[in-house]
């Protein structure tokens, strides 16, 4: 990939970023007291899928996770929706909600080509014909920012690495606010004039970097052309043709009706004032209001599968020419040498030829893990969490190849459907 070749295994480093950093930052909490072991699921059981259920349990329960969801589709039909919960103190619903972190990335980069199908920009501008990237005084703009395009923005193609840098600046917001004098909690337009003042680490287009601020950009430009709030055009456009009503952006401390509660080993000071007052993780070491655009979004699993059919054929969301450029290898990066490349919003991997292809994403934050799965047999899957550390140890990634490996113990699909059960 011009000289970035990233491994499936590295994958999950690259696409659960959203919440890098967070972790570093804290320090680590007493783990609580387990209570005697109570294991409850919710929705229907389909004994013909119970290799899902198993390893749902098994993987939640070696890391001591209270709360999950589980959703599958089969060609088109809702197959499985279930909510899981490990000594969870609130009964877990198919349709609780959960953090989803970077499975946002794919609703803000459909929104841009959403107003691109519906004639209002072209992907191929570039994003100073949207945006004030004014840099603070007595500092330069990179001349470079003309050349990143909507399309380099959203393939993380645009210049910026954090790896580089080690600075991520959806997750420095107190020294953003130091280098501006300004107050916590930051804004967007904060985090953008202070970017506006550092130089790109790559030529726009050559290296493909995954990158948080450029889908925090990507979602002032949806209201810039738009003329409404993210959050607003994301539902009115986006959901509400396939009838998704439960989905909305998160708070960073207040929960909305239905949502679970976090858990994370980790503590680290506030960023929604300046008090450097010490809360747990997952409620005030990152503003979700900064995240919206690239991670702040609340779903069940039964929305986010849901949410997959928007990219399905014949979809009421986004044409055919609009997945083609979803889809799209990055030109000119190309695809690296495992076999997958970044599209807009999604990780895609061409197979049986190139005549199909499964496309997936994983988000996570301190207090959330999550996948999304599309794949090319016609099956789907999301998996959510509301953990993704523990006193275990181990790794949450291993939750992708275990749920292909419950799909190919299933030897009958069901013929039922779900949706009517949950979306109206």
């Amino acid at each position: 990939m011009d000289g970035t070749t990233v491994s499936r295994r590295a994958f999950a480093k690259l696409v659960t970023a959203a919440g890098a950093g967070a972790l570093g930052a804290g320090t680590a909490a007493a783990p609580a007291t387990a209570a005697v072991d109570t294991w409850t699921t919710t929705g229907t059981t389909v004994s013909a899928l119970s290799a899902f259920d198993d390893t749902m349990k098994s993987f939640m329960q070696a890391r001591h996770i209270d709360a999950g969801q589980l959703a599958v589709t089969y060609q088109g039909r809702l197959v499985l929706a279930r909510g899981y919960g490990n000594n969870s103190p609130m009964l877990i619903q198919p349709t609780s909600l959960f953090r989803v972190a970077s499975l946002s990335k794919s609703l803000t980069a459909a929104a841009l080509v959403r107003l691109a199908q519906d004639g209002k920009l072209s992907l191929g501008d570039p994003i100073t014909k949207f945006l004030d990237l004014t840099p603070p005084a007595g500092q330069s703009a990179d001349p470079r920012l003309a050349k990143v395009t909507l399309w380099r923005l959203l393939q993380h193609t645009g210049g910026w690495d954090r790896d580089l840098t080690a600075f991520d600046p959806v997750f420095k917001d107190r020294i953003i606010a130091n280098a501006l004098g300004v107050p916590m909690e930051l804004t967007h337009a904060d985090v953008i004039r202070f970017m506006s003042g550092q130089p790109l680490m790559h030529e726009p287009g050559s290296t493909v970097s995954y990158s948080n601020y450029g889908y925090l950009l990507a979602g002032r430009i949806v209201e810039k052309v738009s003329g409404l709030p993210y959050e607003t055009y994301v539902k009115q456009k986006l959901l509400a043709p396939l009838g998704i009503t439960r989905m909305g952006l998160g708070w960073t401390v207040s929960r909305h009706a239905g949502e679970v509660g976090y858990r994370s080993q980790y503590t680290g000071p506030t960023v929604l004032d300046n008090s450097g007052t010490v809360v747990d993780a997952p409620y005030g070491t990152f503003s979700m209001r900064i995240h919206d655009a690239n991670g702040g979004w609340l779903a069940s699993a039964v929305d986010l599968v849901r949410w997959a059919t928007a990219f399905d054929t014949g979809s009421p969301v986004l044409n055919s020419t609009s997945t083609g450029r979803v889809f799209a290898v990055p030109n000119p990066t190309g695809v690296n040498a495992d076999g997958w490349y970044y599209g807009l919003g999604w990780a895609v991997r061409p197979v049986t030829g190139g005549t199909g292809r499964n496309t997936w994403h994983t988000g996570s934050f301190a207090g959330t893990y999550s996948i999304l799965v599309r794949t090319y047999q016609g099956m789907s899957w999301a998996a959510v969490f509301n953990q993704r550390d523990d006193e275990s140890g181990l790794s949450y990634a291993p939750i992708d190849s275990a749920l292909w490996t419950a799909s190919r113990a299933v030897s009958t699909w069901p013929t039922h459907n779900l949706w009517s059960k949950y979306f109206a």
